[in-house]
């Protein structure tokens, strides 16, 4: 019995002693930050004393990018560990399917061991986040307001605050409630600098940072000629890329108040970092915990006269990521292509807890650690498919020397550019046939790449079918009117609504183009005995249809495979 209890507590204290070693892990996510907004880089406009800091005696990405360039797909993948092609969240579905979420990084932890805390902004409609955190508070701009109050309804006692103050002192009590029994994984999710969109002021800082700025002069945006917005095709010059430009940049005086007010956000959120890190060494946890520091996705400020994310350009999709490690001692900047979904595989393995077999992400640790150079892959998977006509979705791929778009729903507006020559994207060359080799090849990388994060729950609908219209005996068609009918694969549950496709050529059917109807989003249950209402069709031509359906989680899934009919 003694020697038995004697192997009893030696084993509780060498688990307990490898507790204590685990290293405690602070997230810091901010909204829509660009990946340039941090003193680190150069930017004058970026007061981030702090950040720099962590900069400096952390590694830097050089080349991180979102995998989707909108927060609520990004925060999908970045909790999930995968691409928006497998999740398919995004502001018109319902709450993330669970299968998504149950391997999430903080569940993953707190099975581990780890104490789990969020404050701020989710941007994921998920109704269990019991399961992920010990502690949270789920909360975002008021859009109730459209004024300052959207950014000060929070109180710290008796004072109405800042959300960012408010994320900020959330933090430093959570890291001054800690007892020391268990390492602990902190995520701090800013709103700011989001505009607060539809107020007049766009962007709302704290009253001890309204002179920050004074008598400097914002630069113009680089690329900012109208011929760079006029090359653009008609959906995004239509589009709210364009409409929120309006709103914060058509005018000088309203470029230079804008700006201003988007870094003194940005200096804000620096201050609370500043804040988190102090409480951390006055509690002696500083030299145990990692931070982590990434945006959530890219954002243009004026840039071919477009303003906010969405779109595949540089601006859009790159943000910044820096991992800081006290043990490491070791400053580095890395110039591999990372993304979003590799934060929570590598959350993970700096807490020693085993990736899930779903992640798309890989670990940077061994980057951190200098135990490797690179992360094995040389292409990544850019996209932003959220069916909405304001903001037409886009695909593509990135290589190190290469960049391929296109829009979804029109495949013929294609993007290639050369990285190496052109980072800034200003010459289209999938135009260009002295280029049309690379094209290809960087279009079927594309398909490659889509083939691989596409998952079972993606899937479009089944046996399409096609019948012309039945008339009563001896009557005559004056034109000839198909009735199309699909079904449904059993994991779709309700169908919330549908898009048909009608072509004249399977060649424009395949680059997503009806270019004799295309019905758009029709919100309905409708499968079978749907007519025509199209251009007119000829007797004997054959024509081509296909159609993807709003699932009963409302995500939008891939189009079936085209069908032939031929009119008699």
């Amino acid at each position: 019995m003694r020697r038995y209890l004697t192997v009893l507590y030696l084993l509780l204290f060498l688990s307990a002693k490898s507790q204590a070693n685990r290293p405690n892990i602070v997230f810091i996510l901010t909204d829509d930050h660009r990946y340039d907004g941090l003193g680190y880089f150069g930017n004058p406009l970026a007061r981030t004393p702090a950040l720099d800091a962590i900069a400096r005696s952390g590694t830097v990405f050089l080349n991180a990018f979102a995998s989707t360039p909108i927060c609520s797909a990004s925060r999908a993948s970045i909790f999930s560990g995968l691409q928006e092609r497998t999740h398919r969240y995004g502001f018109q579905t319902d709450a993330i399917l669970p299968a998504y979420m149950d391997s999430a990084w903080p569940v993953m932890l707190r099975r581990a061991g780890y104490r789990t805390a969020f404050f701020g902004k989710f941007g994921v409609k998920y109704p269990d986040m019991d399961k992920q955190f010990d502690v949270h508070e789920d909360y975002d701009r008021n859009n109730k307001y459209n004024d300052r109050r959207g950014y000060f309804f929070k109180t710290i006692g008796t004072d109405t605050v800042h959300l960012t103050r408010y994320t900020g002192q959330q933090g430093v009590d959570f890291i001054n409630s800690q007892m020391g029994d268990k390492p602990f994984c902190l995520q701090l999710a800013f709103s700011a600098p989001h505009a607060h969109d539809g107020a007049p002021d766009q962007y709302f800082s704290q009253p001890e940072f309204d002179t920050m700025f004074r008598y400097v002069v914002v630069p113009r945006p680089p690329m900012s000629e109208d011929a760079y917005f006029n090359e653009q095709p008609a959906a995004v010059r239509a589009g709210f890329n364009r409409l929120r430009w309006t709103w914060r940049f058509d005018e000088p005086d309203k470029y230079q108040r804008m700006m201003k007010a988007y870094y003194r956000m940005i200096a804000e959120v620096d201050r609370e970092v500043g804040r988190v890190r102090e409480a951390l060494r006055a509690r002696g946890l500083d030299r145990n915990t990692v931070i982590i520091f990434l945006g959530d996705n890219g954002y243009f400020l004026g840039e071919r006269g477009l303003a906010d994310k969405w779109l595949m350009y540089e601006p859009s999709i790159r943000v910044p990521l820096v991992i800081h490690d006290p043990r490491q001692r070791r400053h580095r900047e890395e110039l591999s292509m990372v993304l979003n979904t590799d934060v929570s595989a590598t959350i993970l393995d700096i807490a020693g807890v085993e990736r899930p077999a779903s992640y798309h992400g890989q670990s940077l640790k061994p980057m951190v650690e200098g135990k490797r150079l690179s992360v094995d892959r040389d292409t990544v998977l850019i996209e932003h498919l959220w069916v909405f006509d304001q903001i037409p979705a886009s695909e593509g791929i990135r290589t190190a020397g290469w960049k391929y778009f296109r829009y979804v729903d029109d495949q013929s507006l294609e993007f290639l550019f050369d990285l190496t020559a052109d980072l800034e994207e200003k010459v289209n060359l999938a135009g260009d046939v002295r280029y049309a080799s690379q094209l290809a090849a960087m279009r079927a990388g594309f398909e490659r790449h889509a083939l691989k994060y596409r998952d079972d729950r993606s899937g479009g609908p089944l046996r399409l079918s096609t019948q012309m219209d039945r008339l009563p005996e001896g009557a005559v068609a004056q034109a000839p009117r198909p009735i199309f009918e699909w079904s449904l694969s059993t994991n779709v549950g309700k169908q919330r609504g549908y898009q048909m496709l009608v072509s004249s050529s399977r060649a424009l059917l395949d680059r997503n183009i009806g270019d004799l109807w295309d019905t758009r989003e029709v919100r309905s249950a409708q499968h079978e005995q749907i007519g025509y209402m199209g251009k007119p069709l000829a007797r004997g031509r054959t024509y081509f249809w296909k159609v993807r359906v709003w699932d009963g989680a409302n995500r939008t899934r891939d189009y079936a495979e085209s069908v032939a009919f031929r009119v008699e």
